[in-house]
């Protein structure tokens, strides 16, 4: 998938996009009703990405105008109404505009995509810096120098001054973070990471990695230097608010007592894995073991089946672990602004390591995120309900990221391995599952870019197709084949349609599956999570604390983190009243949720669900 956009911007994750058009000038263009719709293109590159970014103007500029005629086909042959994907291209637009220096159209960009923002923060915040950077600009006729930083710190102070606080808070944390530790290093080892990989194989760029190199030549330009203006402002306005937003969470919150009589409950974890040991008298042991053991089932990444419910490590990622579990702490604490030693490592590391360093460092992030993700889902999911018993399903759902290049025979063999996990949630009389993943047509053009699937757009995106269907099948298949058992996923991360990109199984319509998008502690919006008219209700993803393997605790964000709250909620019904179906559950939560002012979200409230309930047994 595409590099998430900087944080400085505020402009949304990096998918695909374009920008408006009039209504009468649409008659003649290709309608876009999916992701899988728009074109696709390839820009053949000799060396790699990361070193496209080092290229001097010339050849740097030669690529970037390739881009463009690219982008300003799309503009011109295709309508599309998604407005996520408008976003994505409208920034493309606005990133080779800045680097053109052609400023007052850039600036108008900025308008164009403050205009396409639907979440509250997003309206307020979006560009904001950039804004700053051109208009300083303008009046000082340079980049950089005495003259410009001042008039680029009056003009951003202004702008972070007028905004409300109670929108904004999310927002400049991370912008906070983001000032503090973002690199030059940082921006080249994520291409070297993301990036490198499939440009080696394929010696080409597809769009979505060639806007991203375009992004980050943009960074590197004009974002990065500005990290050292933008930090004390931020920091001075998080200081000017010492409110932090209340947490609506913990008074919604229903907590079951051993000495209830109610019913055991089948708490599935289909994810990266889980350490059950951290998890003691609430484990489900199986009767009759499979081949992974009594607790569920595990398949390694071709699809054959593990001995162990944990993603396995190499001795360097083992080794790394302690160090990963500092660096997200030390995230944190910068967003709180505190000064402590995890927060001055995590600056130390991403300011002095090289890209090369980084580079490494990054890999192996990626997969100790991976390996702590089940176990943290698991925590949430049975938080506050002794009922609860944990079965795994484990496999490596990080397609693109796999080694080895897919092939139908390969997506068969995990649809054969979903058809058993669906066979064991079946006959083990599984209550509830929780599926934060999710996979779409893009992810496997990504992964057969990484492992030689070609250069031709065309062809790849139609071996894409081709593996996706049969994933999609699979999937859907696990879900109808279990209609005993409620399925609740993660709406997903990229501030998009779920089902536009045709995420499964987020986009899936089925009764016995719910998709969830993700809130803060306040039950506002994150700017990150997905919608879609299959993501019905909303629950906390910001900030979550849970258990990571070997028993420590971590605060993650994301809708991995908002699907199992929901998951929490559903067991404890199920505990309560053993005959409910996957649809009355449903039914419930949709019911107990309540809505925002703007209509947009629909929050969980366990006390009300659970209420609901409780007033329909005692009829």
């Amino acid at each position: 998938m595409p590099a998430a956009k900087t944080l400085w911007r505020s402009i949304g994750c990096l998918f695909l996009l374009t920008v408006l058009f009039p209504a009468a000038a649409r008659s003649n263009k290709k309608r876009v009703a999916s992701e899988a719709d728009l074109p696709r293109f390839s820009y053949p590159l000799e060396g790699s990405a990361s070193a496209l970014l080092g290229a001097d103007d010339a050849t740097f500029n030669a690529f970037a105008r390739k881009v463009r005629v690219d982008l300003d086909n799309i503009f011109n042959n295709y309508e599309i109404d998604d407005k996520a994907t408008l976003r994505t291209l409208t920034e493309v637009k606005f990133d080779l505009e800045d680097l053109a220096s052609d400023n007052s159209a850039a600036l108008g960009t900025l308008e164009q995509l403050r205009s396409l923002q639907e979440k509250p923060e997003a309206k307020l915040t979006t560009g904001l810096g950039a804004r700053a950077q051109l208009e300083a600009f303008l009046e000082t006729k340079s980049t950089h120098g005495a003259a410009f930083d001042q008039a680029f710190t009056k003009r951003y102070r202004q702008g972070v001054d007028s905004l409300p606080w109670n929108l904004a808070e999310d927002w400049a944390r991370r912008s906070y973070v983001d000032a503090r530790i973002h690199s030059k290093s940082v921006a080249l080892a994520s291409v070297m990471t993301d990036i490198d990989p499939a440009v080696e194989k394929s010696g080409a760029l597809n769009n979505a990695e060639a806007w991203t190199v375009v992004e980050t030549r943009d960074e590197i330009e004009f974002g990065v230097p500005l990290g050292p203006l933008r930090a004390p402002i931020l920091k001075e306005y998080i200081a000017a608010h010492p409110d932090t937003k209340p947490d609506i969470w913990a008074s919604r919150e229903v907590t079951l007592r051993q000495d209830q009589d109610l019913t055991p409950v089948v708490v599935g974890i289909w994810d990266s894995g889980v350490d059950l040991s951290v998890y003691p008298g609430q484990v489900f042991d199986d009767p009759r073991p499979t081949a992974s053991g009594s607790h569920g089932l595990a398949y390694d990444d071709r699809g054959a089946p593990m001995a162990s419910y944990l993603f396995p490590l190499s001795p360097e990622e083992r080794e790394t672990y302690p160090e990963f579990r500092a660096l997200v702490n030390g995230r944190l604490d910068i967003e709180n602004t505190k000064d402590s030693p995890d927060a001055q490592e995590l600056e130390k590391v991403y300011r002095t390591e090289t890209p090369e360093q980084l580079h490494r460092l990054f890999q192996i992030e990626e997969t100790l995120g991976f390996y702590a993700h089940g176990t943290h889902c698991a925590g949430i999911a049975v938080r506050g309900n002794p009922f609860a018993r944990l079965v795994v399903a484990a496999f490596d759902d990080q397609l693109s990221e796999l080694t080895f290049p897919p092939t139908v025979e390969w997506a068969h063999k995990l649809a054969a391995d979903f058809e058993q996990i669906s066979d064991y949630f079946r006959t083990r009389h599984v209550r509830v599952v929780n599926m934060s993943w999710g996979d779409d047509p893009e992810e496997f053009e990504t992964w057969l870019s990484r492992t030689g699937g070609g250069a031709d757009p065309a062809e790849r995106k139609k071996r894409a197709d081709e593996l996706y269907a049969v994933w999609r099948k699979a999937i859907e298949s696990a879900i109808r084949n279990a209609p005993d058992t409620l399925f609740v996923t993660a709406a997903g991360n990229s501030n998009s349609d779920a089902a536009f990109l045709g995420d499964v199984p987020a986009s899936l319509d089925l009764p016995n599956l719910i998709a969830v998008g993700a809130v803060d502690q306040a039950g506002e919006e994150t700017s990150f999570t997905s919608y879609g008219p299959t993501v019905v209700v909303d629950a906390g993803g910001y900030e979550v604390e849970s258990y990571i393997p070997g028993g420590a605790r971590l605060r993650l964000s994301g809708t991995s983190m908002a699907s199992p709250n929901v998951v929490n909620l559903a067991a404890k019904l199920f505990a309560i009243s053993p005959s409910l179906t996957p649809e009355r559950a449903i039914e419930l939560i949709r019911k107990g949720a309540t809505t925002s002012a703007d209509g947009r979200l629909h929050l969980i409230d366990e006390k009300r669900s659970v209420a609901l309930l409780e007033q329909q047994i005692s009829r």
